[in-house]
């Protein structure tokens, strides 16, 4: 699920004024009641999503969750855009794919788009033990956290929509951790494609990546790639998770710099950033699993994400 690029961004700090300065927010809480984004209900998002097994495409695993993620998005979103296609690897294999676009006020010409990758990787290729190197990711924090992170937001948008001036999108992309990263054919599979066929007219103010964000030992950094692309955005998404107090888990540091799904989308001219935790001592190991992630990581990063569409 995304590789390290040798080198990290050479700019420390950066500062750009915002086109829209954001006022005093309250982490997506309602005064008088608890937080809009439910870390409990995210976290059961994860469950549902291991109980389907590895979500490898062309395997059964990958097809009951790609069914229940449509389902769960019709019952929530205004409109849901599915992206079906094929892709044939270098071994002759064609994969079956889809993307999701879960869309609220499809018709707002300002947009904030969130994604995430729905699949999981097919070998655990940094399993200490030769013979589990052959066997599949759980995925619990690589690919369920950040597709449990946009269900949660889809559940606050559902209860408390934005102004119809607003709209916001959630994109599902798959085929992101299929093969070796130093294949560009057969990584980031899904946003590519959607790079390549956005919907007709659209725009978007800005994107970010929600990946591996629901490990126990939350740390998240400034990605490299993110800084130098983007940086305004990271200022927005780091200033927001300051004023919700949360500077210690959004560390105002630059971290590794990463080919992952913002990459492709910022070829295609979109603001995108990537909010991972890429510390995570069991990325690409069978150890990927459900009690390595928690509730309170995933309301942290879900408040952040809330406060961002309500200022």
């Amino acid at each position: 699920m995304k590789s390290c690029v040798v080198r990290r961004a050479s700019c420390v700090a950066f500062i750009f004024a915002l086109s829209c300065q954001a006022r005093a927010g309250d982490g997506g809480r309602n005064p008088a009641g608890p937080p809009e984004f439910k870390g409990a209900a995210a976290l059961s998002y994860v469950e549902k999503q291991l109980s389907f097994g590895p979500r490898i495409p062309n395997t059964p695993g990958h097809d009951k969750m790609g069914d229940w993620l449509a389902t769960e998005l019709r019952g929530r979103a205004d409109t849901v855009i599915v992206q079906s296609f094929q892709q044939k690897t270098d071994k002759g294999q064609t994969l079956k794919l889809s993307n999701y676009l879960a869309q609220f006020h499809p018709h707002a010409t300002d947009r904030i788009l969130f994604l995430a990758h729905w699949d999981t990787r097919p070998l655990a290729d940094k399993s200490a033990n030769l013979a589990q190197q052959r066997m599949p990711v759980p995925g619990a924090n690589d690919g369920a956290s950040g597709v449990a992170l946009l269900l949660g937001i889809a559940d606050a948008l559902k209860a408390k929509p934005v102004p119809a001036t607003l709209g916001v999108d959630l994109l599902f992309v798959d085929g992101e951790d299929y093969g070796d990263f130093s294949d560009s054919t057969e990584t980031l599979i899904g946003s590519r494609y959607f790079a390549k066929h956005l919907p007709p007219g659209y725009t978007t103010l800005y994107a970010v990546l929600l990946d591996m964000v629901g490990d126990k030992d939350l740390d998240i950094q400034q990605e490299g790639f993110s800084l130098s692309n983007a940086p305004e955005v990271v200022q927005r998404v780091w200033q927001t998770a300051d004023r919700l107090g949360y500077s210690r888990y959004f560390q105002p540091r630059v971290g590794e710099t990463l080919t992952d799904d913002h990459v492709p989308l910022q070829h295609a001219g979109i603001r995108a950033i990537d909010v991972i935790d890429f510390n995570f001592p069991y990325h690409h190991t069978t150890d990927d699993t459900l009690d390595k992630v928690s509730a309170e990581s995933l309301q942290i990063v879900g408040n952040v994400a809330i406060a961002l569409v309500r200022q």
